[in-house]
């Protein structure tokens, strides 16, 4: 098979021969891949290949959404394409605006004596609970000799008190 030049060959420039050219002047010209040879018409006998068919556009589901969209967009009703982040940001905000709604109607409504009394209760355990803890973390971070010695006081007062009693 003969190389197939895709380009017409330069023109020639007036007053000269094209075999006055030295040929390193006029590159040659390949294509990057071969011409078919069924574009002739030659051979009726080939069969020629077909164009295939994708799968995704025969789809009804693919049609009806694209024809939506279509129709959406000649309406100007087409989809805001926000970035994820953005929509993200957007959602927190409307949770927020919620919870502060909700956090405004408890305040408004009125409570009875028992619930403000519970509320009371449950502030004071709350606030036990919290001092506890306190007391355990500085525990756990007092060195293991103060431990020791305040056990050893405690024992000593202990036996103390045994010994007046008795």
């Amino acid at each position: 098979m003969d190389t197939v030049f895709r380009y017409s060959e330069f023109p020639l420039l007036p007053g000269l021969d094209q075999s006055e050219l030295p040929t390193r002047l006029l590159p040659r010209v390949r294509t990057i891949m071969a011409e078919p040879d069924y574009i002739d018409g030659d051979c009726d006998e080939l069969i020629r290949p077909k164009k295939l068919i994708n799968p995704v556009k025969t789809s009804r589901n693919h049609q009806d959404l694209h024809r939506e969209l279509l129709m959406n967009q000649k309406r100007g009703l087409a989809p805001q394409n926000k970035p994820e982040l953005q929509k993200v940001m957007e959602k927190r905000k409307r949770d927020q605006v919620v919870k502060a709604q909700l956090a405004e109607q408890e305040a408004h409504k009125k409570h009875s004596d028992l619930e403000i009394e519970l509320m009371k209760r449950q502030q004071k355990l709350e606030q036990l609970e919290l001092e506890q803890q306190k007391m355990d973390e500085e525990q756990e971070n007092t060195p293991e000799f103060v431990k020791m010695k305040s056990n050893l006081r405690r024992t000593k007062q202990e036996v103390e008190e045994q010994e007046r009693t008795n």
